[in-house]
């Protein structure tokens, strides 16, 4: 399942990043996103979504969001 496709409150373990793009995926390992890691989405928007990733927010669009499976 993509995290466009989660649930806002719930939360989730990342289980892969699929991006070809590199740089797209050193800025979400950056972010602490990586396989193992809890993520939880707190709420969807027009352009993506708002997380939580290790006791921090970010708001990601819609492509970073396809990007990460959960």
């Amino acid at each position: 399942m993509k995290l466009t496709e989660a649930r806002a409150g719930e939360a989730y373990i990342v289980k892969d990043i699929e991006a070809q793009d590199e740089e797209l995926k050193s800025f979400l390992f950056s972010l602490g996103c990586y396989s193992g890691e809890p993520i939880t989405v707190i709420s969807h928007l027009r352009g993506g979504c708002v997380v939580s990733i290790k006791d921090a927010r970010y708001n990601i669009d819609t492509d970073l969001a396809e990007a990460i499976s959960i």
